[in-house]
């Protein structure tokens, strides 16, 4: 499964209805409920507020909003399904435009308006990486910071040598040590700091 990291906010006009997606990263039912209340107050002269969210495989909800019955909140989950999201909120906020679309134009345009949000959107998915600790000069760090690309840095700090913490894939990390030779870095410690879940871009996966 897949999450996204932060909110997201896109608008579609289709026949002078104006419907506004946003698109939450959430992590329980009352975040989700905190979120619909600030919407509703944020779009009070709003038509609808249709949504969809989901928590995991057991916990997710649709509400078309007083939209004809499966017109709004099932197309927007239907999106979230097909892209394997999880933990998610999607708000499609429409102010009536004065067209009727029919049932079959509202699925369109709920599940567009879902798409283009979450298009914008930048997608995690979580992987096993070792994290690890290097201790090294001054010199040594702005080596490691130009040549070692596949390693992900989370926290530095600078006292009289510079130790960074960050992880990598499984497979790169003895490429650390490779490279600490290969570069001519010898005032390096490295340290294994284990196996643990990390939420990694979705494009670096295949990297």
């Amino acid at each position: 499964m897949k999450f996204i990291q932060g909110n997201y906010e896109n608008t579609i006009v289709i026949q002078k209805s104006r419907f506004i997606a946003e698109a939450y990263r959430v992590n329980s039912l009352e975040e989700i409920e905190e979120i619909l209340g600030l919407i509703r107050r944020k779009y009070y002269d709003a038509s609808h507020h249709c949504f969809a969210y989901r928590l995991n495989a057991s916990i997710q909800k649709i509400s078309d909003d007083g939209e004809p019955a499966k017109t709004a909140g099932a197309p927007i989950l239907d999106v979230i399904l097909k892209q394997d999201l999880t933990n998610i909120l999607v708000v499609v906020t429409r102010y009536f435009g004065g067209i009727l679309l029919g049932a079959g134009g509202l699925v369109r345009a709920y599940s567009g308006a879902t798409s283009a949000v979450l298009d914008n959107t930048l997608k995690y998915q979580v992987e096993e990486q070792i994290k690890f600790q290097i201790t090294c000069s001054y010199s040594s760090y702005q080596t490691i910071l130009k040549m070692m690309k596949y390693i992900k840095i989370e926290k530095t700090s600078f006292l009289t040598e510079v130790t960074l913490q960050g992880y990598c894939k499984k497979n790169m990390f003895h490429k650390i040590k490779e490279d600490c030779f290969t570069y001519k870095i010898g005032d390096t410690q490295i340290m294994d700091l284990g196996v643990f879940p990390i939420e990694v871009p979705v494009d670096t996966l295949t990297e």
